[in-house]
């Protein structure tokens, strides 16, 4: 396994890194997008602008929803992050347009459990 200039080493728990270290120091995202948990985050295909100082997290967040769109909450645990560091992270991916995140659906357009219910029933009745 190959270690990132970030990470250290802890001889009984292996690699650590510093969650202020992956973000380098900011708890925030600069964008002004609301990362929700259920968010769907998605790759738009665009190149990083040359100003972009990605790193080797940020593009494996980009390569994460590249294939498929997953939810922020997916998104961190599938790259081991902490969910503060992983919205840090895709706030600067949002802030360079190298993924576009659509918002979770709201309870009101949710059909409800009844609804769903006489759908089943309706089903199992034909």
């Amino acid at each position: 396994m190959t270690r990132g200039p970030d990470e250290w080493v802890d001889e009984e728990a292996g690699p650590v890194v510093r969650p202020y270290a992956v973000t380098r120091g900011r708890t925030k995202s600069s964008s002004p997008a609301e990362l929700d948990l259920l968010a769907t985050v998605m790759a738009t295909g665009q190149p990083p602008p040359a100003k972009a100082d990605l790193s080797a997290r940020h593009r494996r967040m980009v390569d994460c929803v590249t294939v498929q769109t997953r939810p922020v909450a997916e998104i961190a645990a599938e790259l081991d992050l902490p969910v503060g560091v992983a919205r840090v992270l895709l706030g600067d991916l949002l802030d360079y347009g190298l993924v576009s995140v659509r918002p979770p659906l709201s309870k009101a357009t949710t059909p409800t459990e009844s609804l769903l219910r006489e759908v089943i029933d309706g089903l199992r009745a034909l």
